[in-house]
């Protein structure tokens, strides 16, 4: 059985590595522009770079959290300091 995870499509279960990148693309949505608004961004904005698809359903296609999260960032205009985590050193190192 599936489930629907917060918008994030389909829940592949907990020990799946994507799961943890779908977790890590929230928390940087919420970190950067609050939870209701990552979750208004993530579900009505149309990329180009996404193929003509808001973040929501790139995920929910398969798309790599990481490459989901970088459209985000260049659609929105989001600083480079700021495109691994406002204030986790650890995120930036990588």
């Amino acid at each position: 059985m599936t489930s629907q995870r917060d918008g994030a499509g389909l829940d592949p279960g907990p020990c799946d590595p994507a799961a943890v990148r779908h977790s890590e693309f929230w928390e940087l949505m919420a970190a950067e522009f609050g939870d209701a608004y990552a979750r208004t961004l993530a579900r009505e904005l149309v990329m180009s770079s996404l193929g003509e698809r808001t973040a929501q359903q790139a995920l929910a296609g398969a798309e790599d959290a990481r490459t989901v999260w970088f459209a985000v960032c260049d659609a929105m205009d989001v600083p480079e300091e700021r495109r691994f985590g406002r204030d986790d050193p650890h995120r930036r190192a990588h």
